[in-house]
């Protein structure tokens, strides 16, 4: 059933074009590397201190923040951390694409309550979000980045938005180029961007159709992804394999591009990113730039966390400082 809605999911996301959506989304132009320099100097140290804790305790959770900040942005303003309230309110926790798949929350509201100590009211959730997302893709030993802060929280969220805004791990190249384009990403950066599953893991009932039924895939890692992956659905749903096949599922590097390289995507729309060796000459220059080594990788990746963190959404900049990152104040 997963499977299936993952599917229909796929096909809404193709439907909604990218022109409408780009209309949704702009550049904040308001943030500063200094925003909280007067005000909570102390705020980045205490979230460096936070994260490296509970990666250390749980390696996988330094992939769940990156994850969690890319799925706040495209919008980058904490709306995904908002808890239903019903009957009144429905967030995007329980979107398809997020539920069942984000984690981390309990670590970025945890951090929230000890930044509150030390500067109440000051610095955002979204802001505390973004800064954890780099600073976990340091503690899996990936590069580090200056975060332009004064991002504000929205005091709403939108489910039917995160339904169709995230790009489906079932699209294909042309599909997901035209996806990240719609929020003013080239193909490089797109490419750039997804090396982000260089860690972590995903459920069964994403990859189920590519371990069992396409051809673009090593014949000894289908038989792995097999044993993991029922090929019926409901069967075995929620069982993990690593985003990255190389020997360091743990490690933020460029094992991701030399999995696809050797047929060993996760996720359709992870291999779809080099289907038979490269499409474009784009691909090709990424790719090899990439494989040479993690310093363009590195560098390029982290140019495109700083562009993807100063997105916003339809409103703007604008909102408020949430006392509690799981509820508007």
């Amino acid at each position: 059933m997963k499977s299936a809605l993952m599917m229909i999911l796929a096909c809404l996301l193709a439907a909604a074009g990218t022109s409408s959506v780009a209309a949704l989304f702009s550049i904040n132009l308001s943030l500063t590397l200094d925003f909280y320099a007067s005000t909570c100097p102390g705020a980045a140290a205490k979230i460096k201190e936070m994260v490296d804790a509970a990666v250390q305790t749980e390696t996988r959770m330094g992939a769940s923040l990156l994850r969690l900040h890319f799925h706040d942005c495209f919008g980058c303003d904490a709306s995904v951390l908002l808890d239903d309230v019903l009957p009144s309110f429905v967030g995007e926790k329980t979107a398809p694409p997020n539920d069942n798949s984000l984690r981390g929350f309990e670590v970025i509201n945890n951090i929230k309550t000890e930044v509150e100590k030390l500067c109440p009211g000051k610095v955002s959730c979204a802001d505390i979000l973004t800064v954890a997302a780099r600073d976990a893709v340091v503690a899996l030993g990936g590069p580090s980045w200056q975060v332009p802060l004064g991002r504000k929280d929205s005091t709403t969220a939108n489910f039917t938005d995160a339904l169709v805004s995230l790009p489906s791990p079932f699209l294909d190249l042309s599909d997901l180029a035209d996806a990240f384009a719609s929020k003013g990403f080239s193909t490089q950066e797109m490419i750039t961007l997804s090396g982000a599953h260089t860690v972590g893991k995903a459920r069964c009932g994403l990859f189920r159709q590519r371990a069992h039924s396409e051809g673009n895939i090593d014949p000894a890692y289908a038989a792995f992804l097999q044993s993991i992956c029922p090929g019926t659905d409901g069967v075995g749903d929620d069982n993990l394999a690593p985003l990255d096949n190389s020997t360091t599922t743990d490690t933020f590097d460029r094992g991701y591009y030399l999995s696809l390289v050797g047929k060993k995507g996760l996720l359709h729309s992870d291999q779809a990113l080099l289907p038979n060796g490269g499409s474009s000459s784009t691909q090709i220059n990424t790719y090899n730039s990439f494989l040479l080594g993690s310093v363009s990788f590195f560098t390029d990746f982290s140019n495109a966390m700083v562009k993807m963190g100063k997105l916003t959404g339809p409103a703007g900049n604008v909102g408020q400082i949430r006392t509690d990152c799981s509820r508007v104040n």
